[in-house]
């Protein structure tokens, strides 16, 4: 008979067994007995039962993870799953003051994932810090050359690529500068001192600052900010392939981590005038991060730089306006991307109004062709990729 079974059998029996899984509660047990006559209490014994059988359900869990994934053509969606989380750290409070929280770990966990960073400086991180730090990482780990990305809110008010992560770090501050304060910063590359210093020399109050690693002159700057959550990843591993979990009332959505894989040599240009070869460039850029923005959303980008974000709008205009806005006299000649679809034309008004001269999207509206006409109105290139990216 196995460890297991015999933990089990004599958890079974708690009203008159006293079964112990973990070293470090027998000092706890033995004084329970000394003073209480040799014996343990029912509620102690209730409790370590319990621990038994969290303990034996997760080394069942560990095995049947185990053994799918070593199974081909197992089912990525079986009729019944369990997924394995250690508690990683209480949290001080959840979204709000007044709800509770903790922080859990998945077993499968990649190396490089946000739940094995070590935090190098700074306060606890809070709830919000986290579901942040995940968006604002998840972009920026996309991202082939240096790249930074500064989120507020779940949405990314700068993003860009440079030559240097200094250099990557100041382009994306400058997207918008007002929202960057009190951001997360998510950086795929050695931080380096220069790119502290920047901060340092903008003023700028942050949050969390997330990358794989950080030269020692950089870690010596950001240590004389007591408050800055400093993460270092270690390094930085492709989009998690493991499903992604959202709780409903009563229930759990289960789906594959949204990553954008498609190939551009698939793409189709269906108005008159083509893309340009920087303009490609940028799209494919742009395509990347709005993919990170809160639907209905729409991202103007110029020179590999996210220049003006339209979040979480009801309609596909109010969020083609927004974005226009946020990018100021920049928009003329820049590119859009757009998450999803257009409905209508007015969309394709809209950006050509700020001068935006390419657009990449879906396509697929029983509206395409008016869309595909407006552009040709306007000389805007566009490009339909087939696969659509929203983010609720």
């Amino acid at each position: 008979i196995g460890g297991p079974s015999m933990l089990r059998s004599a958890a079974k029996n708690h009203e008159s067994v006293t079964v112990v899984t973990d070293p470090s509660c027998y000092d706890d047990i033995l004084a329970e007995m000394r003073g209480n006559g040799g014996a343990t209490t029912l509620e102690t014994r209730r409790a370590l039962a319990l621990e038994v059988f969290r303990t034996t359900g997760a080394y069942d869990t560990a095995i049947a993870t185990w053994l799918a994934s070593k199974l081909n053509g197992a089912d990525k969606f079986p009729e019944k799953t369990s997924i394995q989380l250690v508690k990683q750290q209480d949290l001080r409070y959840g979204e709000n003051p007044h709800q509770e929280a903790a922080f859990y770990r998945r077993s499968t966990a990649s190396e490089h994932s946000l739940v094995n960073a070590e935090q190098l400086n700074g306060k606890p991180l809070s709830y919000n810090n986290l579901l942040d730090t995940d968006a604002c990482w998840a972009i920026v780990r996309e991202f082939d050359a240096p790249g930074v990305v500064i989120l507020k809110h779940q949405n990314p008010c700068g993003s860009a690529e440079g030559s240097t992560i200094a250099e990557a770090f100041d382009r994306a501050f400058a997207c918008d500068k007002k929202s960057a304060f009190g951001g997360i910063i998510a950086a795929n590359r050695t931080v380096t001192a220069e790119m502290v210093r920047h901060i340092d020399d903008n003023e700028l109050f942050v949050e969390v600052l997330v990358a794989p690693d950080f030269e020692p002159d950089a870690i010596e700057l950001l240590r004389q900010k007591p408050n800055l959550r400093v993460l270092a990843t270690g390094g930085v591993d492709k989009p998690d392939t493991e499903p992604e979990y959202r709780t409903v009332d009563g229930g759990m959505l289960v789906q594959d981590v949204d990553v954008v894989a498609e190939d551009p040599a698939a793409f189709t240009v269906p108005t008159e005038r083509k893309p340009s070869e920087a303009e490609m460039d940028d799209l494919l850029f742009a395509w990347k991060v709005v993919k990170g923005v809160k639907s209905n959303a729409i991202l103007v980008a110029k020179n590999h730089a996210g220049i003006g974000m339209g979040p979480g709008q009801p309609n596909r205009v109010d969020s083609c306006e927004l974005a226009c806005k946020r990018a100021g006299e920049a928009c003329k000649g820049a590119v859009a991307a757009s998450d999803a679809f257009f409905p209508f034309r007015d969309n394709i008004d809209v950006l050509a109004s700020y001068g935006i001269t390419a657009i990449i999207q879906p396509g697929g509206s029983i509206r395409d062709e008016e869309c595909i006409e407006a552009c040709n109105e306007f000389g805007i290139a566009m490009v339909f990729t087939g696969h659509r990216h929203f983010r609720h």
